[in-house]
């Protein structure tokens, strides 16, 4: 450097120094006190309070390198190159982000991903819930539906079962409970009926069928007796009434006959002891004068099958009468395998087959020739 320069280098030194004497100082410097304000880099920035402190004021009010986030590389978003980095929800697909369209779609969350059931994102457009598992068990279930009876799914804790329908009469109700007998509604498959109740006594038993006279079970007011059979010759018949002499049923070794009526002088006493007239019974001549003999071929509470026992003519309905039955229901006039006649092989014991034609001479109810006839009460 030339020598001038540095004279007057020296000279300014010395002119300011001497400028801070206005005459009244005592000759010494005044030195600015370091605790006030300011950094003294005329940046605006607040110098750090840290004795230690190592930043510098850059001029934009935040320690740092003027870029306003602190961290000393010049940009927003760390990467150096100047821009405030990317922003979900800004319509511009920043890198790291897979969709962004400026608010959430059905396609897009709000958190600028891909909206898929099961990411633990809830979106509000397309998905009721979204617990972040692909589990159908719980709450929210297949496509990120909130649970319910009917959707298929058994909710754990919550469903016995869940067959996808709201029909009450399979394995299945509609309340997701699973079926039973005594739950008041009737599974179609394995019960008759449902009282909802496990009562046996009534119309509906305990194991959910309908009750009925031979079912075993004493129905209330409408049976007396239930033996579990449908055996008529016992102490309980099908009437599920005790038996008694002229209920219709012969009682095994209690009775020999009855005939369902209290007529003493038919084939069946009043006392239900027999009057004779049983299978082979064979009129005597001249009974109900018409001189010509019958065979009793079968004869019970509900019919007899009458046949001439030689030819003649018969008042048919007379017989029935007689045997204790009102109605002369079928006859035939064919000579055919009745009781033996006209037929070798066959006997009263051996009647052969009711073939009734509606034949026989004379007028209907006096039948005549070979003929045979049904009595019934009907």
């Amino acid at each position: 450097m030339p020598r001038i320069a540095t004279s007057l280098t020296l000279a300014c030194m010395l002119a300011l120094i001497g400028c801070a004497d206005d005459g009244s100082s005592d000759g010494t410097l005044t030195t600015i006190d370091p605790t006030t304000s300011g950094d003294g880099d005329g940046d605006g920035d607040t110098e750090s309070s840290s004795s230690d402190s190592t930043e510098t004021g850059d001029g934009d009010g935040d320690p740092g390198d003027g870029d306003g986030d602190g961290d000393g590389d010049g940009d927003g978003d760390g990467d150096g190159d100047g821009e405030p980095g990317p922003l979900c929800g800004d319509g511009k697909v920043d890198p790291g982000e897979e969709c962004d369209v400026g608010n959430e779609t059905m396609f897009c969350d709000g958190d600028c991903t891909y909206a898929m059931c099961g990411d633990g994102y809830h979106n509000m457009l397309s998905e009721q819930c979204d617990d972040g598992n692909s589990e159908s068990n719980d709450g929210c279930v297949g496509p990120c539906l909130i649970a319910s009876c009917g959707d298929n799914f058994v909710y754990e804790g919550v469903e016995e079962c869940d067959d996808g329908d709201m029909d009450d009469t399979d394995d299945c109700t509609s309340a997701c409970v699973l079926a039973y007998c005594g739950d008041g509604i009737v599974h179609a498959q394995d019960e008759e009926c449902d009282d909802a109740n496990m009562v046996d006594s009534d119309a509906c038993t305990a194991q959910c069928t309908a009750s009925f006279c031979g079912d075993g079970v004493l129905w209330e007011g409408m049976e007396t007796c239930d033996d579990g059979n449908l055996i008529n010759t016992d102490a309980c018949p099908t009437s599920c009434q005790p038996a008694v002499c002229g209920d219709g049923f012969v009682q095994q070794g209690v009775e020999e006959c009855d005939d369902g009526n209290m007529i003493d002088d038919d084939f069946c006493a009043n006392d239900c002891t027999g009057l004779g007239y049983a299978p082979c019974f064979e009129s005597d001549f001249g009974v109900l004068n018409n001189g010509d003999p019958w065979v009793v071929c079968t004869i019970d509470q509900d019919g007899a099958w009458v046949s001439a026992n030689t030819g003649g003519t018969y008042q048919a309905d007379e017989i029935c009468n007689f045997l204790g039955f009102n109605t002369l229901s079928e006859w035939g006039g064919t000579c055919g395998n009745v009781c033996g006649y006209c037929e070798n092989d066959t006997t009263c014991n051996n009647p052969g087959s009711m073939n009734f034609d509606g034949g026989g001479g004379g007028n209907w109810p006096q039948l005549g020739n070979t003929v045979h006839w049904l009595c019934t009460n009907e």
